[in-house]
């Protein structure tokens, strides 16, 4: 799925839109960066309430294009700069993570 159609299928508040059209088909989630670092597949999405700018730089490493903040989270500005300049989505959505993650499997994202 095309980034672009995830943030309009999420309903989502989206604060930097990366590149809309590349394609997402994996998700992961997790707030410990270490865990993330490790066990994350380079491409996925990844569901989160972390919103700090160390998430940009664990999503540069991991190749990570799309940033789900969960529960309402909004990136602060330090995050959002840096995700525009590398090119990363980053958006916002009420769901809690548990929420999320069964929306983005009914769309076929699997984790």
């Amino acid at each position: 799925m095309k980034i672009k159609d995830l943030c309009n299928k999420l309903n989502a508040d989206v604060q930097t839109e990366g590149d809309p059209e590349r394609d997402v088909t994996k998700a992961a989630a997790g707030d410990l960066l270490s865990f993330v670092m490790g066990t994350v597949t380079e491409g996925s999405v990844w569901v989160t309430i972390q919103a700090h700018l160390n998430v940009a730089a664990v999503a540069v490493l991991k190749d990570i294009p799309v940033i789900i903040l969960a529960s309402g989270r909004k990136a602060p500005p330090d995050l959002i700069e840096r995700c525009r300049a590398e090119n990363i989505c980053v958006m916002s959505v009420k769901d809690t993570i548990f929420g999320i993650c069964c929306r983005l499997s009914e769309l076929g994202i699997t984790g």
